[in-house]
């Protein structure tokens, strides 16, 4: 049992938190080991504690588990989450049209209203309907509440009696960085899984 956890996934977090990439348990436990990451474990309030190898080691005596590694002199908890100490890049490419950067570009505001929302109370909106001939672009999306979607329906801002609070733009900052998740995910992933979810790049599909 050992050996199969040895070569199971381990999610990986960047130093500011974001996911980068996958990696082995075995690669996980080396670069906790030499110092170079810590394990991320969710506690049941939900909170995160960060765990250096030591700690990890000592966490795992005082409370075991069945996803455990077994060596000659000790027991190891399997780590699912781990922090990166060092590393923060971010990738050197155009701004990533997605859900997560549209919500941060309108900062949860409903561009027709002006009222702050949940992210789950929006919707993203095209400016010029799609059937209108409306394009999915950063000029023609833009963060409306369930209201004020339904108000305008199929009609431009025109149509509705509506006007929009700014106009829509392509931002200048750099969005976090994407991650595509295409095997089985473990559910301590969840957390920061869900975050990923808001930076797949949106296409013609986008309501």
């Amino acid at each position: 049992m050992s050996a199969a956890f040895l070569n199971s996934q381990v999610l990986v977090l960047n130093r500011l938190w974001q996911a980068v990439n996958v990696c082995s348990v075995r690669r996980a436990l080396t670069l906790l080991f030499q110092g170079h990451a810590e394990v991320v474990f969710n506690r049941p309030d939900g909170s995160f504690q960060t765990f250096d190898f030591g700690e990890w080691h000592d966490f795992s005596q005082a409370e075991p588990h069945p996803e455990s590694i077994h060596t000659i002199s000790f027991r190891i908890r399997v780590p699912r989450v781990i922090l990166l100490a060092v590393f923060d890049h971010m990738p050197k490419k155009e701004v990533k049209f997605t859900r997560h950067n549209i919500f941060e570009r309108d900062k949860n505001t409903c561009q027709y209203c002006g009222k702050i929302f949940d992210r789950k109370d929006l919707n993203l909106d095209h400016v010029i309907p799609r059937d209108r001939g409306g394009p999915t672009t950063w000029e023609n999306i833009v963060c409306s509440c369930i209201r004020c979607n339904t108000r305008k329906s199929n009609h431009t801002p025109n149509e509705a009696g509506m006007h929009l609070i700014r106009k829509p733009k392509k931002p200048k900052w750099r969005p976090f960085v994407q991650v595509n998740l295409h095997f089985q995910q473990h559910e301590s992933w969840k957390h920061f899984v869900d975050i990923a979810y808001w930076n797949v790049e949106l296409g013609e599909s986008a309501d």
